[in-house]
């Protein structure tokens, strides 16, 4: 399973999601988008957005890489998508998905953004550890628990679309986690840090294989990375769930 990290100025997670890809069993390698030809994606079996601020999240956060992407290898991205293959945004990435048209994708890949990840409601840059409820079964969340606990670091998480998109990806079961407070409940301010309808934290597109999502799943794939590490006896975060989930569900397919 080889993995495309794609790179572009202003990216910062790379490291953390190559090991995490590498630990989970996948074969990473870091593909920036300055190097980026058509035809290059075909030798993948998946592509990884990573988080951080390409270029500086000037215009919107993710919208450059978005434009850059769709200026290289649009038509190569698309055939990616439709032929099946996973692709993952985390947080900056999600942005990126978003402004791609591949996320929400509620009747499959649209031309222009559907929804948005807007400003923060708090207006601030959101820096926490938050709990996740799992919302619905697909490739990146079978094997994951019912609550997790994963950091966000966004100053535009804010996920937003029209009341017609909202309800398809309602009807649709599209949303893969959502936000919730400590206790499990619905969340206030601070554990839906940013505000999301629905305390949308992460979405699936309808074809399954397209996910994004905010909190960061390689800043806690160890157990040392979570603040409670030093009290409670673990070997691995809850981010490595959604990695190790990814990578079964995808080698129980290859083996039907």
């Amino acid at each position: 399973m080889k993995v495309a990290i794609l790179q572009m100025e202003g990216t910062n997670c790379e490291e953390e999601s190559y090991i995490a890809f590498k630990e989970s069993g996948f074969e990473p390698e870091y593909l920036h988008i300055n190097l980026l030809k058509k035809g290059m994606l075909e030798k993948y079996d998946m592509i990884f957005i990573p988080g951080g601020f390409s270029s500086g999240d000037y215009v919107r956060a993710g919208a450059i890489f978005a434009a850059r992407l769709k200026a290289k290898v649009w038509n190569d991205l698309k055939r990616f998508v439709e032929e099946g293959k996973p692709v993952m945004g985390v947080c900056n990435g999600f942005q990126v998905l978003i402004e791609l048209g591949l996320l929400p994708g509620t009747d499959g890949i649209s031309e222009e953004p559907e929804a948005a990840l807007a400003t923060n409601e708090s207006n601030r840059f959101e820096c926490r550890w938050v709990y996740l409820k799992k919302s619905s079964d697909s490739i990146f969340s079978k094997h994951v628990d019912d609550v997790t606990t994963l950091p966000v670091a966004h100053a535009e998480g804010r996920f937003l679309a029209d009341k017609k998109i909202i309800e398809k990806v309602e009807e649709q079961n599209q949303v893969v986690f959502r936000y919730v407070a400590p206790d499990g409940s619905k969340p206030d301010y601070p554990w839906n840090p940013n505000g999301s309808v629905n305390d949308i934290a992460a979405l699936v597109n309808s074809y399954g294989n397209v996910f994004g999502i905010m909190p960061h799943p390689e800043r806690a794939f160890f157990w040392y990375q979570h603040p409670d590490w030093n009290r409670v006896k673990r070997e691995m975060g809850d981010g490595w769930q959604i990695f190790n989930s990814l990578f079964r569900e995808i080698i129980e397919a290859k083996n039907r």
